[in-house]
């Protein structure tokens, strides 16, 4: 017997399997234990295949429940919980940062203005493409007892005691979604309102109280839970720029 042309025959036809299961873009279960085996850390380079294996049951008698296929699927559902709050998270910071570099960004167009008139048409059309809202206005207390108009655009004259009623005499800011915008603080713009941020303009305790309103129509936009930091920075960038514009003091 010719064991040498055996051993070609068993040899070649482990050549043409291994040629079919590659021609066939299929790998055998074999091939992969052989390349694990050479390749022993490869799940440590890997480790997000890990979560996609299925660990084995033991199965140790009648009666007797395998701990440790539990243990590997509760940590399972922990990494992916962790790996869900760390995306939020992550998303939450760029949010965050977007906004931030906008609010910095509209605080520079404030005070580089060239005149109170610029200044105003900068926050009360600029404003809104910085932000990324749809209206910006500035609501500013009468000292009369009607209510005068002012030719420019995005003023608002308030009735006296306006910013006390809707903000009271301490708040600062007042954060609203899942609202209807109020036509004395947006103008003809209030239809599209569906979420505001009310803030107080307290220039001088010789000039009428205001506010700043911004309005939005995404209906989450602003919420009573969200930070008021940056805002009020522009809020108090606003009220120091028309100061020093109108020569008021403090």
């Amino acid at each position: 017997m010719d064991r040498s042309k055996d051993q070609k025959t068993v040899t070649g036809g482990r050549l043409d399997a291994a040629s079919a299961g590659a021609e066939s873009g299929k790998i055998a279960a074999d091939e992969v234990a052989a390349y694990l085996r050479k390749h022993p850390d490869f799940l440590n380079e890997r480790p997000e295949l890990i979560a996609a294996l299925t660990p084995p049951t033991e199965h140790r008698g009648e009666g007797v429940v395998d701990m440790q296929h539990f243990m590997l699927q509760r940590l399972r559902g922990e990494v992916k919980l962790l790996k869900s709050q760390q995306r939020a998270l992550l998303a939450t910071s760029r949010s965050n940062m977007a906004s931030q570099n906008r609010v910095h960004a509209a605080v520079l167009a404030i005070v580089a203005a060239k005149s109170f008139e610029q200044l105003i048409q900068v926050v009360t059309t600029d404003l809104a493409i910085m932000l990324d809202v749809d209206v910006v206005t500035i609501g500013v207390e009468s000292a009369a007892a009607s209510q005068p108009r002012l030719p420019m655009h995005g003023v608002q004259i308030l009735r006296r005691g306006t910013v006390e009623h809707i903000l009271g005499g301490e708040r600062m800011t007042l954060l609203c979604d899942e609202t209807a915008g109020d036509p004395a603080l947006f103008g003809s713009a209030a239809g599209l309102v569906r979420s505001q941020a009310l803030l107080r303009v307290h220039v001088s305790d010789h000039a009428p109280v205001g506010l700043l309103c911004i309005g939005t129509r995404r209906a989450d936009r602003f919420h009573p839970g969200q930070g008021t930091e940056l805002l009020s920075f522009l809020a108090r960038s606003l009220e120091l720029t028309i100061a020093a514009w109108l020569d008021i003091a403090a």
